[in-house]
């Protein structure tokens, strides 16, 4: 069976990462968004399990020791890390599986996994995304500053990524990502595999005219 692609979607925080990957696997076939383990607590309106999985720091620790993550950081002094075998066994069904990670677990990625496809979520400004952030209503002045600090960081490492989208108007965004998906499921490489009984028979057939 045809293996999946993995995508990294990566953005500062506020710049409506979560909202459109939501939006992107409940409207695309055979797309799923890997579920993080993190030793933050749970906010409110969050589902462990659907959100991420909220572990304790010693249990995200026995993880690393077990090198059971196929890339964790530390955010926020929060460790935040991607179960390897959760994802394996998603790309094995032919699901194609997306990170939300940061431009650190990114990184990691790249080093341990050929073929990755990274996607970088930009805002419209540095002013909208402090906006974004305020509107929330989740954090406290110093909480922000620190978020707008860590967003110039996180933006810094934009081209390491292959595509580059501006979260201004959110359907254009969604669309766009839609996009991407679907043109890499068309890619040489994938298809050549999926289509080679029809590829023989065409080959074979103009050989005989």
């Amino acid at each position: 069976m045809e293996n999946g692609k993995l995508y990294i979607i990566s953005a500062p925080s506020g710049a409506g990462k979560t909202s459109l990957v939501r939006c992107l696997v409940k409207d695309v076939e055979r797309l799923s968004v890997s579920v993080s383990h993190t030793t933050r607590s749970m906010r409110p309106g969050e589902i462990d399990g659907e959100d991420y999985y909220f572990v304790s720091m010693d249990d995200f620790q026995n993880e690393i020791r077990q090198d059971a993550f196929l890339e964790y950081a530390k955010v926020f002094d929060h460790f935040y890390g991607t179960a390897l075998q959760t994802v394996d066994e998603l790309l094995h069904q032919n699901i194609d599986v997306i990170l939300e990670i940061d431009w650190q677990g990114a990184q990691q990625i790249r080093q341990k996994r050929s073929g990755v496809i990274s996607i970088f979520i930009l805002p419209p400004s540095i002013q909208i995304l402090e906006q974004r952030l305020r509107n929330r209503g989740q954090d406290s002045e110093s909480t922000i500053a620190r978020r707008m600090d860590d967003a110039v960081t996180e933006i810094s490492h934009y081209e390491e990524f292959d595509y580059l989208i501006v979260n201004d108007v959110f359907e254009e965004s969604l669309q766009a990502l839609k996009c991407i998906i679907f043109a890499n499921r068309h890619d040489k490489e994938r298809q050549m595999s999926k289509l080679a009984p029809l590829l023989s028979s065409l080959l074979g057939r103009s050989q005989h005219s």
